[in-house]
């Protein structure tokens, strides 16, 4: 039996994620300096991924 094309693995398709999961938010976020200490980790800004 085959598999549905719909049901692909992200990385077979080839296309970026536009969805960051919240480590890699808050890990972008401290590469770029926007990260303060004592931050709440509820309720943070959207970040585009590079």
């Amino acid at each position: 039996m085959s598999q549905h094309s719909s049901l692909r693995s992200a990385s077979s398709v080839g296309s970026k994620r536009s969805v960051l999961k919240r480590g890699e938010r808050i890990k972008l976020m401290k590469a770029r300096g926007q990260w303060t200490p004592g931050r709440l980790l509820t309720n943070l800004p959207k970040t585009k991924p590079e």
